[in-house]
């Protein structure tokens, strides 16, 4: 029988972050992120759909990469008028064997101050997968609107102000 997993704990190591335009990132890095992103919202979600959406080209990316480099949290950030009227995060994925250390919490306070400082201090909107709404209202976001369908999975919109 398999014996229960620990409670949460802090990380134990030092995430390396790097934010980057399309354009900055290298081959290996840009193989790592849509490795990951299919890995998570593909395989794991069972979830057809085009991850590769064209929108990578106008985003800034924030990768969190362990000391032996591997990348264990990653964001895509975008200014007002991309993706929503307001600047935006999407594609926050952590990798399934670092879920454990509550690093979707640093991954998201690094990728709101990383909206700060390419775009400055302004609204943030997400489109949020619904079972995940408390642990986005812990960092100050709000439900706005009715809840909807994106590939088949519910979500709902969420500001940031």
């Amino acid at each position: 029988m398999p014996q229960p997993l620990p409670p949460l704990a802090p990380y134990p190591m030092t995430l390396t972050w790097t934010l980057k335009p399309f354009t900055d990132l290298t081959l290996s890095e840009l193989y790592a992120l849509l490795q990951l992103r299919s890995e998570v919202f593909v395989v794991e979600q069972t979830c057809a759909f085009q991850d590769i959406d064209g929108q990578d080209q106008a985003a800034f990316h924030l990768l969190g990469h362990t000391e032996s480099g591997e990348l264990a949290a990653y964001t895509r950030l975008f200014g007002a008028g991309v993706s929503y009227p307001e600047a935006s995060i999407g594609r926050v994925v952590v990798s399934p064997k670092y879920r454990r250390y509550s690093l979707g919490r640093v991954l998201l306070q690094e990728s709101i101050a990383a909206v700060a400082t390419l775009f400055g201090e302004q609204p943030i909107q997400i489109g949020a997968q619904l079972y995940l709404k408390e642990f986005y209202e812990s960092f100050g976001f709000r439900q706005v609107g009715e809840g909807y369908l994106e590939d088949g999975i519910p979500h709902i919109h969420m500001i940031r102000s």
